[in-house]
C-alpha cells in the first residue's frame, strides 16, 4: 500500500509534508507506515483515498473498480451534483462550481 501512497504522491507532484498538513495525519504516521510496510487503519487509509480521489481498493490493490462500483466522489462529478442545488439556493452559481472542479481536475491531470 506505501508503494501506490508514493505514487500518488509522485503523480500529483505532492510532498508527504505536504499531504501530512493537509490531512492531518502525522509525518510520523507515515514514516511508522513506510519503514515497517505494515498496513494502516482504515480511517487513515480513507483519508487518504479521499485526498487522492481514488478508493480504498485501488489504494491497496492499485487497480481501480469497475465502472459500477466506482465511488461517484472520485471524479468530482458527485460532489458538483450535491452542491449545485444547495448553491444555487443560497445564491451561488453553480457555473462558479463547475469552473472550481474544472481547474480542480485540470490541476491533477485529469480530463
Amino acid at each position: 500500500m506505501y508503494d501506490i501512497f508514493e505514487q500518488l504522491l509522485q503523480k500529483y507532484n505532492i510532498s508527504a509534508y505536504k499531504f501530512c498538513k493537509d490531512t492531518g495525519i502525522s509525518q510520523s504516521t507515515i514514516s511508522t507506515w513506510k519503514n515497517k510496510r505494515s498496513l494502516i487503519s482504515a480511517e487513515i487509509g480513507k483519508k487518504i483515498a479521499d485526498y487522492f480521489g481514488v478508493s480504498l481498493d485501488y489504494l491497496m490493490t492499485g487497480k481501480e473498480d469497475s465502472e459500477e462500483k466506482k465511488n461517484p466522489y472520485s471524479d468530482l462529478k458527485g460532489i458538483y451534483l450535491s452542491y449545485a442545488k444547495e448553491a444555487q439556493d443560497s445564491g451561488i452559481d453553480p457555473d462558479d462550481i463547475r469552473l472550481a472542479i474544472d481547474t480542480i481536475k485540470r490541476l491533477r491531470g485529469e480530463k
